[in-house]
């Protein structure tokens, strides 16, 4: 293993192994196809039926509940993915099988109908489920005995995730807004194929790295790159209480697993094809609302149970752990109103046609944005092939197919833009404003993480979830004057872009602290069910988001839509300031860990 990291490191870009990029274009073309079929996803289901480019016209309730079900899915499956790998397959071939399958899923959408829609969505489940976990887990291995390297490593990895999933949005949306929801569909999937090809092509660079199932698993994520590496100390943790599973343990995880998942899939389809399968009610309450509080209260009873059982300061800090996993939940419930009432409000109450002068500056503005970060990664492209032409040259030939094809859309795209004298903004456009913030914001954010005015972990969450709630702000005051139940307005662009301004700073204050504290506050044996656990309730908001983001027809009739995006300002901001009020107990919790 040795021997195949120090070839790795001998052929360098940038600085780092030649291996790295590989894995880089790997996840932005999974990244590419993933975000540029999200986007499409609720304004395909809820396109009129008829007119020039028709969807499905689904109730938004409907097609939210179907999102908030395989959004939430998404963050599940990688449980079982990641142990899989670990077990048999090895995170090589992980990766290789998820991106075969998420192929095959991005294949069906192209058909538009139910079934290979359907179809297309649980493979795009299965296959992030091996991808996702894994081929982070490469870069782990990679970088053992060179840890100093490994936060500028993903850092550029991070990089790769939302360059992909700035392109995906911009180009897959641009192509099933312009002509074709298939057309979307179909771009995703032939990204994914190449971006599959082009790894599988250049897996033996890696050596014997991700190939064997390693014995102990280890948590790597990207969001980790502005946090110290953990140091497990071996000795301590030997004095530690073990903690093992108890019959009663399994049998609530069990419950709670199956109650949990019958409620996933129940939400959407009693809602969208009247199938039933929880038909019962107890008292006011229907079935499947019975089911999921009584996984809740299953669940709640099994980790309350197990933390009382620790030792008192590893009690502490699982709780401590909790409270982050619960403020997290709060987080993404609103944050992945991006998903879907934003990318409503963006289409059916957003000005977006332009003309004149506006319009020349957007498409400007459009082509600075597509052009110059497209030009940078196709120089690190020449930089990787340089290095390794002799060694993959055939995973470097179809790495180069991919980028004539992605300049080719790119410059199909511009051209058609600038011959017409007026223009209208995408719906999807939107979404590529928080992975452009990220790229622009992160250098900074991650220079106040590395000053001596590093806020705490509880200040940080508090302040995420502050600017979260302020973004929802600007929103709620956009549409103050849009009277209750219009289903149509034309409201500024300028709300939109500063609602995922605040929202990015948001991310940028949450996102790297979750899984890095959980990685400091939890003992090594624990990792696998902590992250288990941390997983969950991120699916859990995701859920919660697409339910919540549902009952915007409801809530705009009753009230107003004001109303509906007030509701997700006021909450975020009072959860947020809870988190600093108990910035002092939070921080004993955690008996010294910073």
């Amino acid at each position: 293993m040795n021997t195949d990291i120090e070839n790795l490191f001998k052929d360098k870009v940038i600085g780092h192994p030649a291996g790295l990029f590989v894995l880089f274009f790997t996840e932005m073309w999974e990244r590419f196809s993933f975000y540029g079929m999200r986007i499409l996803l609720v304004l395909f289901l809820t396109a009129p039926l008829i007119g020039d480019n028709p969807g499905w016209e689904w109730p938004r309730e409907h097609a939210l509940a179907l999102i908030g079900t395989y959004a939430s899915l998404l963050y599940l499956t990688p449980i079982i993915g990641g142990y899989v790998a670990d077990k048999f397959t090895g995170y090589k071939w992980a990766v290789i099988i998820g991106c075969f399958i998420m192929m095959l899923g991005h294949a069906a959408m192209v058909f538009e109908t139910q079934f290979t829609l359907y179809l297309g969505l649980a493979f795009l489940v299965i296959g992030t489920g091996f991808f996702k976990p894994n081929v982070t887990s490469m870069i782990s291995e990679m970088y053992k005995g060179k840890e100093s390297k490994k936060d500028g490593a993903y850092t550029i990895f991070y990089m790769g995730v939302n360059a992909g999933a700035f392109f995906g949005m911009m180009l897959c949306g641009y192509l099933a807004e312009n002509i074709g929801w298939s057309y979307g569909f179909g771009l995703a999937g032939i990204f994914m194929f190449l971006g599959m090809l082009q790894f599988w092509l250049a897996k033996d660079l890696f050596g014997s790295i991700g190939e064997k199932p390693s014995k102990k698993y280890e948590v790597e994520l990207p969001q980790n790159i502005n946090e110290e590496s953990v140091v497990v100390d071996e000795n301590k943790e030997a004095e530690e209480k073990l903690n093992p599973f108890t019959t009663l343990d399994k049998v609530l995880m069990i419950l709670s697993a199956i109650g949990g998942v019958l409620y996933l899939f129940n939400d959407p389809m009693s809602k969208i094809g009247d199938v039933n399968l929880l038909n019962f009610s107890v008292g006011n309450y229907d079935g499947s609302t019975v089911t999921v509080l009584a996984a809740l209260v299953m669940f709640l009873w099994l980790i309350i149970s197990r933390i009382f059982r620790y030792t008192r300061i590893v009690r502490d800090r699982i709780i401590a752990v909790s409270i982050f996993g619960l403020f997290t939940v709060f987080f993404f419930a609103a944050f992945e109103q991006s998903l879907g009432s934003m990318t409503i409000f963006a289409r059916d109450y957003t000005a977006r046609e332009l003309s004149g002068n506006s319009a020349t500056i957007f498409k400007i503005i459009d082509l600075i944005l597509t052009v110059g970060p497209l030009a940078v990664i196709s120089w690190v492209l020449v930089l990787l092939f340089k290095k390794t032409y002799t060694k993959i040259p055939y995973s470097n030939i179809v790495l180069a197919l991919a980028f004539v094809s992605l300049w080719g859309v790119v410059i199909w795209k511009i051209d058609r833009e600038f011959s017409k004298d007026a223009t209208e903004v995408g719906a999807s456009w939107f979404g590529i404003l928080n992975s452009f913030f990220i790229i622009v914001l992160a250098p900074f954010f991650s220079k106040w993480w590395e000053s001596k005015y590093n806020p705490s972990a509880a200040m940080k969450y508090g302040l995420g979830l502050i600017l979260l709630g302020l973004g929802f702000g600007f929103l709620a005051f956009g549409t103050a004057g849009i009277p209750p139940g219009a289903q149509t307005a034309s409201v500024s662009m300028v709300f939109l872009i500063c609602t995922y301004f605040f929202h990015t700073m948001g991310e940028l204050c949450l996102s790297p602290v979750g899984l890095s504290y959980l990685s400091k506050l939890v003992p090594g044996r624990m990792i696998g069910f902590m992250f288990g656990i941390w997983y969950l309730a991120i699916a859990i908001g995701q859920k919660a988001a697409g339910n919540m983001g549902g009952m915007i027809d409801k809530i705009a009739t009753e009230y107003s839509l004001s109303t509906f995006f007030l509701i997700f300002t006021l909450i975020p901001v009072g959860v947020g300031f809870v988190s600093i009020v108990l910035n002092p107990i939070i921080k004993k919790l955690m008996h010294g860990v910073r």
